[in-house]
């Protein structure tokens, strides 16, 4: 018997409408990676990039669990004598909800060379209005 391998050219992408609306930021992340990954699916491949396209609203409505909402800290280094930049998990939910959500699925998806494209896959969105229903319907 042979193992199917399924072609590039035959794989269809389809789109998940994800809402963070009172949902856990981990467990959401989990999800998201899974259909990124592509792992929900039966013909799933780990070296070929399967996934679906996903997007997520209410970006700002994420929660936490426990005390992370006022411990949580994104911490960056751009490489220069005195660049390290923190900011709290407050700071960025007020200015910049949806970089959260990236950060955490970003952490969620496997490190290997599929890691970019599948993270151009995920849009989030801030309020819940889906700007991409013309590719919900295609």
């Amino acid at each position: 018997m042979k193992t199917f391998q399924p072609k590039v050219k035959e794989m269809k992408r389809s789109w998940h409408l994800v809402d963070a609306d009172g949902k856990i930021l981990g467990r959401l992340a989990t999800e998201v990676a899974k259909y990124l990954t592509g792992k929900h699916k039966a013909t799933y491949s780990a070296n070929l990039d399967s996934g679906d396209f996903v997007v997520v609203i209410n970006a700002e409505k994420i929660e936490t669990t426990g005390k992370k909402s006022s411990k949580k800290v994104y911490r960056r280094h751009s490489g220069y004598p005195s660049g390290f930049k923190e900011r709290s998990f407050r700071q960025v939910l007020e200015t910049h909800p949806e970089r959260i959500v990236e950060h955490a699925v970003n952490g969620m998806v496997p490190d290997n060379r599929l890691k970019k494209d599948r993270m151009l896959r995920l849009k989030v969105v801030v309020g819940s209005a889906n700007p991409f229903e013309k590719e919900f319907a295609k």
